[in-house]
């Protein structure tokens, strides 16, 4: 009986170390298993899924408990809001909720609310201490922004200080009397700047405001969907793009080769009053310079009255579509990216007969508030096999970064998230 009972607690105990080694085994391979290849990245670091399927993800937030709010484009399940949880801090979210039955592209979190805006108003949710918000009933804090269903997208960020900012983008692409015709002028002056084509800035604690309780605090923007708050310099930052169309819209004044290569997507330090000169202006970044729109009078080479109006800190190349924008505050990465912005761009559809371009995600190196050096590309490979559009395989969109300082990408084709990480030596 002796013999027989240490011979069934060694089976048993063997039993239990196998079962130990295979739930190990599992997790190792869930961790494994979510590792992204096709991302290419410097060395050092790594990208896995976070997540997967969400449907079109705009733009991210970092809660302080570890949660990431995802922004949809449209709804899935109802939801235009994804909240994703790591519960075993393995890399990949375990437990997914939606809520908020309304799509856009903002979203924020300051002073224990989410923010969150669709293409017509902004909300708000109040976050519980473990982070969960309360979804019974959204506040109302910004209504009746101008949607007219082009540049309609509404990025915001806080400042921390009490204010939140809200694009309007312009519904045209230079203010034509018919938009996007050939040949046909500007409208001088532009009756959208009135309403749109600007960042405007309003309380973030005052609900139902609409568009005119707001400050226009810049104008001269034709679309900005990368915007981000500095804390570092305490100041509003954002990439916008540009305008479309040169040679078609004016085939004697522009070739194809021209347009593909112009007008730059712009870098901007934004302060309050600033003109940046649209739909009057474009930034040629091979002349470095802000030059009169062929509808206002140009040829590519007058500068005119757009000489007083603000030029980027940086210039891109033409049509990337910058739509996520971030400064990286984190310690997890290298120093050189302390403090340095990282952009989301879109990918082009206007590039053609060359490559379309974008479809990356790029670094650009800052100090003192400006960059200090050229960009470089620092993750790339979201389209595949086809880098256009409707073909890439997926298109990096929002930004955002964890407590450990890993960096997040979200993709709105086809509603990835990776969590980017560098594997310290």
């Amino acid at each position: 009986n002796l013999v027989m009972k240490y011979f069934i607690q060694s089976i048993l105990i063997l039993i239990v170390a196998t079962c130990i080694s295979c739930n190990n085994e599992k997790q190792q391979s869930v961790s494994t298993s979510a590792i992204d290849s096709s991302l290419t990245l410097p060395d050092g670091f790594s990208a896995s899924i976070f997540a997967d399927s969400l449907g079109s993800a705009r733009h991210m937030a970092f809660n302080r408990n570890g949660d990431i709010y995802v922004r949809l484009a449209g709804l899935k399940n109802g939801h235009g809001i994804v909240r994703l949880r790591d519960v075993n801090n393995d890399g990949v979210a375990d437990t997914i909720s939606g809520f908020g039955a309304f799509g856009g592209t903002g979203v924020g979190i300051s002073n224990g609310y989410l923010y969150a805006s669709s293409n017509d108003d902004v909300y708000r949710y109040k976050l519980a201490p473990d982070g969960t918000p309360d979804t019974s009933s959204a506040e109302t804090i910004i209504t009746g922004l101008v949607n007219k269903g082009q540049h309609s997208a509404k990025a915001i960020t806080l400042d921390g200080a009490g204010n939140i900012y809200v694009v309007v983008g312009a519904p045209s692409n230079s203010c034509q009397t018919d938009d996007r015709q050939p040949g046909s002028p500007g409208m001088n002056p532009c009756p959208i700047l009135d309403s749109a084509g600007g960042v405007w800035q309003f309380k973030a604690d005052k609900p139902n405001q609409h568009y005119a309780d707001g400050v226009r605090y810049c104008t001269g923007i034709r679309n900005i969907v990368a915007m981000d708050w500095n804390s570092g310099t305490n100041g509003l930052y954002a990439v916008q793009h540009g305008r479309d169309d040169l040679d078609r819209l004016f085939p004697k004044l522009y070739t194809e080769s021209q347009r593909v290569q112009l007008p730059a997507e712009e870098m901007l330090q934004i302060a309050k009053g600033d003109d940046f000169g649209w739909p009057y202006c474009y930034y040629d970044g091979q002349q470095k310079l802000k030059v009169q729109s062929p509808e206002y009078g140009g040829d590519g080479k007058k500068i005119g009255d757009c000489g007083t109006k603000k030029n980027p800190i940086y210039a891109f190349p033409a049509h990337w579509a910058p739509d996520g924008l971030l400064f990286y505050t984190g310690n997890q990465f290298p120093e050189k990216y302390k403090n340095g912005a990282f952009i989301a761009f879109h990918g082009s559809w206007n590039r053609a007969p060359e490559e379309q371009g974008g479809y990356s995600v790029v670094f650009l190196p800052f100090k003192d508030g400006m960059p200090s050096g050229e960009y470089e590309v620092f993750a790339d490979g979201f389209a595949g096999a086809k880098k256009n559009p409707n073909e890439a395989a997926h298109r990096p969109c929002g930004l955002t970064q964890d407590a450990d300082g890993s960096l997040y990408i979200s993709d709105d084709q086809n509603g990835r998230i990776w969590k980017v990480s560098y594997n310290k030596k």
